[in-house]
């Protein structure tokens, strides 16, 4: 997954769980950025009458970079708090919920949004109201509207939004962790082919199922450093981005008559740039250590960009269908092309017209090149399929980032940086087998750009 269920240990703390993070020149407003950064993964729409929502015991933050050192210059910091109307009863709302302040719901959450530059704060909005779950017709009749009054526009310049959201990540995940398999290629799978005469249908995992949202919009001059112009190939105009939540570091737990009491300073326990990246690349042993650094500390997990284990991977799992790929792995050859689209940045030279370069520091952020407008006809495989502004430049909501990855690391991104390199023919094929079009809730072609989320009442179970 995007990162999910990345590390052993985040994987038991779902509230603070990064699950996707999207970065884009917004398409209806281009003199801003919209940011999102999911949490909560893998909700089952029907959850309650305990439905799922924020942590109020979490700092949630949303950082951006723009000047390549890898630290946050520019925070958005959420935090919330819950509140119950009855506390006699058990119901998460005792009639239809038609505004956010009806008396018939009965667990309301609110939250707070600080603005931090160079450690000064700036509180902008306090006692925000989030919409409440998607229970269902009966409960949340026109959850569209509940949305409009949840989404705010405040006098600093942004647009926010807090609640629950589709799910939109696609991804083959029962096929993918079961030995790499590929299912429109699993009868080439070196396991596969004793099992599979022909391709399989491929099944999107995360279909109808929901997320917590965070989602910004922001104006360009708000996240950019200061500079005379904003060119394409102006180091200012590039700006990198990652999520991350922290806890306190002590939690005591009350007896029968007291509270659970947090104290102490916050620690970060979760954090995501590039989809995948924890997911993929980093070792088992070290997911739960990279869930705690900055960025600016990420050199140290070069070498399994280097040369990724799924690299190696392929040529064993399908036999003879990835020879240069397998030939490149042997020689050693440090895989300079990951290295740039994961960690540094692409530089000018490589595509025309292209760079979101960051510099020489090693770090993982989503890096976002803000002078390049957003595409008319966007393609869903962005910078591979000939569009500029699409993943690895920041990552859209209906950019398919499994395929992309995929094709890199089979070796299609090589010629970059080696011009002599020759691509597998299988390199610019490959694939898991979906699209946006296998998400089910339809994506919105405005602010919060995520599905309306699936209701308990309508949902079927996960995958039927």
């Amino acid at each position: 997954m995007s990162s999910h269920r990345e590390a052993p240990e985040i994987a038991k703390d779902p509230v603070a769980d990064s699950s996707d993070l999207y970065a884009f020149v917004t398409p209806d407003n281009p003199d801003t950025v919209t940011l999102i950064a999911n949490y909560v993964p893998l909700q089952l729409p029907s959850g309650g009458p305990n439905f799922f929502e924020f942590g109020d015991d979490v700092r949630y933050e949303i950082n951006i970079d723009n000047n390549g050192d890898g630290q946050p210059d520019v925070v958005y910091r959420f935090e919330f708090v819950t509140e119950i109307t009855n506390p006699n009863s058990f119901l998460y709302n005792t009639g239809p919920i038609d505004a956010l302040d009806s008396e018939n719901w009965n667990r309301r959450q609110f939250y707070s949004l600080t603005r931090i530059v160079g450690g000064e704060e700036e509180l902008l909005a306090q006692k925000l109201p989030c919409p409440p779950c998607n229970v269902g017709p009966l409960s949340t009749p026109n959850y569209a509207e509940l949305v409009r009054q949840a989404t705010f526009k405040l006098s600093t310049g942004e647009k926010v939004f807090a609640g629950q959201r589709a799910d939109g990540f696609f991804v083959d995940l029962g096929a993918i962790f079961d030995l790499g398999t590929l299912r429109p290629f699993q009868q080439l799978h070196v396991a596969g082919k004793q099992i599979f005469q022909n391709p399989g249908e491929p099944v999107n995992a995360t279909d109808r199922l929901n997320v917590h949202s965070l989602a910004l919009q922001v104006p360009l001059n708000l996240v950019r450093r200061s500079a005379a112009r904003y060119h394409w190939q102006e180091p200012a105009s590039v700006i990198g981005v990652w999520t991350s939540a922290s806890r306190q570091q002590v939690r005591m737990l009350g007896d029968r008559v007291a509270t659970d009491i947090n104290a102490g300073p916050f620690t970060q326990v979760s954090r995501l740039g590039n989809p995948l990246f924890n997911e993929v690349i980093v070792p088992m042993a070290q997911k739960d250590l990279w869930n705690t650094l900055s960025p600016a500390e990420d050199n140290q997990f070069a070498q399994f960009v280097e040369r990724p284990e799924l690299a190696a991977l392929l040529p064993v799992l399908y036999p003879h269908v990835f020879p240069n790929l397998d030939a490149l792995n042997q020689s050693g050859q440090a895989r300079a092309d990951l290295v740039a689209i994961l960690l540094t940045g692409i530089p000018e030279g490589l595509i025309d017209g292209f760079t979101n370069s960051t510099g020489d520091l090693q770090a993982d952020m989503l890096r976002l090149n803000t002078a390049i407008p957003p595409a008319d006809r966007p393609n869903a495989l962005g910078v591979l399929g000939g569009d500029l502004a699409g993943f690895p430049n920041g990552r859209r909501v209906t950019d398919d980032v499994v395929t992309i990855s995929l094709r890199a690391i089979a070796g299609l991104t090589v010629p970059l940086v080696d011009r002599h390199f020759q691509p597998d023919e299988a390199a610019a094929a490959v694939t898991p087998g979906l699209s946006a079009e296998d998400v089910t809730a339809p994506f919105l072609n405005k602010f919060p750009f995520l599905g309306t989320p699936y209701d308990g009442f309508n949902n079927p179970a996960a995958g039927s």
